[in-house]
This record gives structure tokens, C-alpha cells and sequence, in this order.
């Protein structure tokens, strides 16, 4: 079971990249669709875990806003960086957003602390959520 689902996280996370390259390269309708593709992430994660409390559900719907955020043209730039974080989940298992997400208080119980941030941002990318592979301090 767990195959399957990390399957299909990676197959949403692959889409997602090839629609926001060829919005920003090729036609920017694609935009939309990347848009439109990421509410059904969002409600299929939610549909799974019905919190939006649920990290998996948070994590999408960051992402979600911040693709609407860079619908407005001086921050189209966002989707830029998106396409790096996206493409770096897809080819290398490591998500940039779901480890600031687990710096957020609401998802957080450590003490914040440089520490707490360099262990977060330079662990080594794991498989399922980030949020649980994180050490407890000593």
C-alpha cells in the first residue's frame, strides 16, 4: 500500500512540474491546468484525511496558494521557484515547502533553533513525510 500511495504522490507531483514548465515556457493556459490539477491534490488529500490539519493537506495547500499568488505578474517569478522545488520532489525526493511547513508552530513541538533549521533543510530527503523524520533533540 504504501508503494501505491508514494506512486501516486509522485505521479501528482510530475504533472504538476510538466504543466507549470510548459505554462511558463510554451503556452500559459498550462497555468490553469496546473492550477486546476492541484485543487484536486488538495481535495483528494483531504478526502483521504478529512483535517486540513492533516501536513500532506497544508503542504498542498500552500502549494496551491502560491501558484494563485503568481497568477499576479510581479511575483510570476514564484512559479519559477516552484518549478525548482517541484522538479527537485520529482527527480530527488526532496521537498523544500513540506520542510518549511514543518518549521510552522502549528506543526512544530522542538524548541526553534539554528539547529532545528540546519537539520530540517540539509537532512537527507526521505520517503513519506518529512515532518516525522526530523530528530528529536538530545
Amino acid at each position: 500500500m504504501f508503494s501505491i500511495k508514494f506512486n501516486l504522490i509522485w505521479f501528482y507531483w510530475a504533472i504538476t512540474d510538466i504543466l507549470l514548465i510548459v505554462g511558463v515556457t510554451i503556452d500559459p493556459q498550462f497555468l490553469y491546468w496546473a492550477i486546476a490539477f492541484n485543487i484536486i491534490q488538495v481535495f483528494h488529500f483531504y478526502w483521504l484525511t478529512p483535517q486540513v490539519n492533516n501536513f500532506a493537506v497544508q503542504v498542498r495547500i500552500a502549494y496551491l496558494l502560491l501558484l494563485i499568488v503568481a497568477l499576479y505578474p510581479p511575483l510570476f517569478f514564484i512559479f519559477y521557484l516552484q518549478i525548482i522545488g517541484t522538479t527537485a520532489m520529482v527527480l530527488g525526493n526532496y521537498c523544500f515547502l513540506a520542510r518549511l511547513m514543518s518549521l510552522m508552530p502549528w506543526n512544530n513541538t522542538k524548541d526553534f533553533s539554528l539547529d532545528l533549521i540546519k537539520e530540517t533543510f540539509f537532512s537527507k530527503p526521505v520517503n513519506g513525510s518529512v515532518q516525522h523524520s526530523i530528530k528529536k533533540p538530545s
